[in-house]
């Protein structure tokens, strides 16, 4: 073959290439308008953009000779598919692939079979075998044997490739009990996925996913960090600086990111990578394993210190010669679950009622009480209600969830008696309260606390686990604090006074507690 037909050949291999993805994401687009939203919402169904799809394509590690066998699961069209057999074809060609993609949407299906159609004609334009198979049905009870019709997933897998539904699952749930069995426990539907992926993988396979970054930290998914780590190692994190680039037609506002893990693989670097959505050139770094799960941590929290100064915060952190055991303090989320107290709660306080606080009482590093809203200001103080009450004193209160892009992820502010009627305090659901026994704090020891809370140090650091706006009282546990004394220096050297502003806290915070350390 002339040199000349060489390169008409390589041209009309990569038009092919480019229609296959190009064809896939025009099926996105149609399914994603036709579906009603309700439909999708029920399913936790959100379709993978081309970009997207062709970033987390891009991951994987691939073999140079031999086969790969490939398991896109929740694969709505096969925008995964597409890009990962087009990226096989034009870096590995001669490799013979098999693809088993699974969809549990019946009104899907009919999309994905057509980019199946077209993955099997791209192999056949390259030379390349493509065994490409489409299976509609439910992946949880068909990987676990459950659904008998269908029969097992037959493992294992060199490589699985995902962007799971995203919802919550029951206790009950036929999701949650099935991956049980496995001996691990998985609250949502992504991480059920995830744990699948990591059952049918082969020796050193490959896992590549897009999910949302809430499982990285918290005791919600603890069970489910647990197995996994255990058995996959971490490769690649990308995170998205912004909450709502990837999916800006899916009404997506979690923080997303990509990860690569290998089974049973040896924990080594790690690459980091960046970027504020998936059009954009990624920033990258390498570092050590131990900087993304830190050895013996009990919880598991995957840590990802995406910036250059991150280590350098979390060695400033480590260094903190305090626990919340060792300062005698106790977090715990407010006691009062305002659906089931209903009956006691008042719109504004009235005699015999204690105030209540909620996250839209917290205002600059003060409780602003009562105020005109929606939420009521006030609850019952009576035999029946007393537990879920706390006495006068001096408390540290944080938003458990911050806004969607609000500045700093910890919200902090010093509850003080002098700012509420005499009398007990309750404290709704939604927020976090440092108390010591059920009681409060020393004055200066919660205003240092709450000037700590507050500072650009420990947002930072917090971000580095901390993936979602919500902010656990496990979370708080788990960081290390100053001493008592410095945290008392603390609080008296900000007085009486006006709020400071974020310069001033962050110059506080480095006089009597980082230079000390």
């Amino acid at each position: 073959m002339s040199a000349g037909a060489v390169r008409v050949r390589l041209v009309s291999q990569m038009e092919t290439l480019e229609t296959l993805v190009l064809a896939a994401e025009r099926r996105r687009v149609d399914a994603a308008s036709i579906l009603p939203a309700s439909r999708r919402a029920d399913l936790g169904q959100f379709f993978t953009p081309l970009r997207a799809a062709t970033l987390i394509a891009s991951m994987p590690r691939l073999p140079s000779v031999g086969s790969v066998r490939i398991l896109d699961p929740g694969a709505g069209v096969g925008s995964l598919t597409a890009a990962i057999v087009a990226r096989l074809l034009r870096e590995t060609p001669g490799l013979a692939l098999e693809i088993v993609a699974v969809e549990a949407d019946s009104e899907v299906a009919p999309f994905l079979e057509q980019t199946m159609d077209d993955c099997r004609a791209a192999g056949a334009a390259s030379g390349t075998q493509v065994l490409a198979t489409a299976i509609t049905g439910d992946l949880v009870t068909y990987a676990t044997g459950f659904d008998r019709a269908m029969g097992p997933l037959t493992a294992p897998f060199d490589l699985v490739i995902m962007n799971p539904p995203y919802r919550k699952l029951g206790l009950g749930s036929v999701a949650r009990q099935a991956l049980a069995t496995e001996g691990v426990d998985c609250p949502n539907l992504y991480c059920t996925f995830l744990a699948i992926g990591a059952l049918v993988l082969s020796a050193q396979g490959q896992l590549v996913a897009i999910t949302p970054r809430s499982f990285a930290n918290g005791p919600y998914f603890g069970a489910f960090r647990r197995f996994f780590l255990s058995r996959m190692t971490l490769d690649r994190l990308h995170v998205f600086e912004s909450r709502s680039t990837v999916f800006a037609d899916s009404d997506v506002l979690q923080e997303n990111i990509i990860f690569s893990a290998t089974r049973s693989g040896a924990p080594g670097n790690v690459t980091l990578s960046v970027s504020r959505g998936h059009t954009d050139e990624a920033a990258r770094r390498v570092v050590g394993y131990h900087e993304i799960v830190k050895p013996g941590d009990q919880h598991q929290f995957m840590r990802i210190p995406v910036n250059e100064q991150d280590p350098h915060i979390a060695d400033a952190m480590s260094v903190l010669p305090s626990t919340l055991a060792d300062l005698g303090v106790e977090v715990s989320t407010g006691r009062v679950v305002d659906f089931r107290a209903r009956e006691h709660l008042h719109d504004m306080p009235q005699t015999g009622t204690a105030p209540l606080i909620y996250p839209g009482n917290l205002r600059e590093g003060r409780i602003n009480w009562p105020i005109p809203t929606r939420k009521p200001q006030a609850i019952t103080d009576s035999a029946e209600t007393s537990k879920l009450l706390l006495p006068a004193g001096h408390y540290v209160v944080t938003k458990r969830f911050s806004a969607k892009e609000e500045r700093r992820r910890v919200v902090s502010v010093v509850c003080d008696p002098e700012d509420l009627p005499p009398g007990k305090i309750g404290f709704e659901n939604h927020v976090n309260v440092f108390h010591h026994r059920g009681s409060g704090l020393d004055p200066q020891l919660a205003r240092g606390m709450c000037l700590w809370l507050n500072s650009t140090i420990l947002d930072l650091h917090f971000r580095t686990f901390s993936g979602h706006t919500q902010v656990n009282a496990t979370d708080l546990r788990s960081l290390r604090y100053p001493s008592r004394e410095q945290l008392t220096q603390l609080g008296a050297a900000l007085g009486q006074g006006a709020w400071p502003d974020q310069e001033k806290i962050d110059a506080l915070v480095a006089r009597y507690v980082l230079d000390q350390n």
